[in-house]
């Protein structure tokens, strides 16, 4: 009978067991998601680190997070493998994600044949923090998808009027979808925080607060305080999209708690660059509506998704939602030198090591339910990675290297 020694009882407020968790969770996925083959990465794994994946998906995003990881593997002092493991993502990005008639990147692929050929915002998202992240882990070459995807997004995601980002477009920039959402524009904040760690630009720094302030001060006054997630295309709240679908990847009905707790993540790394007083204060105020509304007092863990009338409607327990819940609360901590925070960031993390880490494999589980019981034995498929945990303590990390 085998023994697995639970992590709630680990310090996660030390650096070291931080990067500790890091490098087992990327070693869950590697070597083992290299694909020699096609190029790119492996995406589908069991808990024990079988592969599942034989259609040789490539998802646009789940290569971005892969490299994303790797580059957070060689900042934080994991070595040259992997800088070369994420070098083996931008060369996939590159060479076949990338439409190299119209340009953009096709938003998935079968093996190096086009199976999606969208060009979501989202993806770009995801294309422009993964090569930001690269090029300040060392690699070089990651600064000219850096400087096309901008330039994408400037060019055929940007809308003036409204100081946001559009959706999706056909694969030859003819038809945009009438749709709009808060997930993309959130993700370009990221990306472009990424960015300006990477290389100063003040141009990053300066789209990544428009874009804080217009989510999380504009649109949320149409939505009675909180996120919404979805919107007609002059930006009011669409109560109807996908009513009901909690389960969209990218597209979830009804206010989304995770993307609470993300937003005042965001909010908080902005401040660290460019600190004015709203920042802290949206921050602490979506925080906190996000753990009433969504903390179980009975099982533990957060619940996934309410409505509209702010009734729980998904009561999921999602890996991601943890991750950055965790990271929310380090950033705040951080900021504030209010204990309350590092409780509520050790509450989660030993939450997390008690129910979504695998301590004898690797990685964390993708989704329990209320009582906190795995769905399935899949750990990961397109486009999981594990990006949000270890973005979670990448971020923790730097929170308790400054805690001021």
């Amino acid at each position: 009978m085998k023994t697995v020694t639970s992590g709630s009882s680990t310090d996660f407020q030390n650096q070291e067991e931080l990067k500790k968790h890091v490098f087992k969770t990327l070693d869950f996925y590697y070597p083992a998601c290299i694909d020699h083959e096609k190029g790119g990465y492996i995406n589908g794994f069991l808990d024990d680190g079988t592969i599942t994946d034989t259609t040789t998906t490539k998802h646009l995003v789940a290569t971005s997070r892969y490299i994303y990881n790797f580059s957070i593997g060689a900042i934080l002092g994991g070595g040259d493998e992997y800088l070369e493991a994420a070098r083996h993502g931008i060369r996939f990005l590159n060479e076949h994600h990338r439409d190299h008639q119209h340009n953009g990147y096709f938003f998935e692929m079968n093996g190096t044949e086009v199976e999606n050929p969208a060009k979501m915002a989202y993806g770009h998202a995801f294309v422009l923090l993964a090569s930001s992240i690269a090029y300040k882990a060392g690699l070089k070459e990651a600064k000219d998808v850096m400087e096309n995807v901008f330039d994408l997004l400037e060019t055929h995601f940007w809308d003036e009027e409204h100081g946001l980002y559009q959706d999706e477009w056909n694969a030859d920039w003819t038809r945009l979808s009438p749709y709009r959402g808060q997930n993309p524009n959130m993700h370009l904040c990221e990306a472009m925080l990424s960015s300006y760690e990477a290389t100063g630009n003040e141009v990053y720094l300066r789209r990544a607060y428009n874009l804080a302030k217009k989510v999380t001060i504009d649109l949320s006054d149409r939505s009675g305080g909180l996120v919404w997630e979805n919107y007609t295309p002059k930006w009011e709240p669409d109560y109807e999209f996908n009513k009901g679908d909690t389960k969209d990847e990218f597209r979830p009905y009804g206010f989304i708690p995770g993307h609470q707790f993300e937003w005042a993540k965001l909010l908080m790394w902005l401040d660290r660059h460019r600190s004015e007083p709203w920042m802290l204060e949206k921050a602490e105020d979506i925080y906190e509506r996000a753990w009433r509304l969504a903390w179980d007092e009975d099982y533990g863990g957060l619940f996934f998704a309410v409505s509209p009338e702010l009734d729980v409607i998904d009561r999921d327990k999602n890996y991601w939602v943890m991750s950055e819940a965790i990271a929310a609360s380090a950033l705040l901590a951080a900021k504030t030198e209010n204990q309350a925070y590092w409780e509520k960031y050790q509450l989660l993390f030993s939450y997390s090591a008690d129910n979504l880490m695998d301590h004898e494999h690797g990685g964390w589980y993708k989704l329990l339910d209320r009582e906190n019981e795995k769905y399935s034995q899949e750990k990961s498929s397109p486009p999981k990675t594990d990006y949000h945990p270890v973005a979670a303590c990448y971020q923790a990390i730097i929170a308790l290297d400054d805690p001021s």
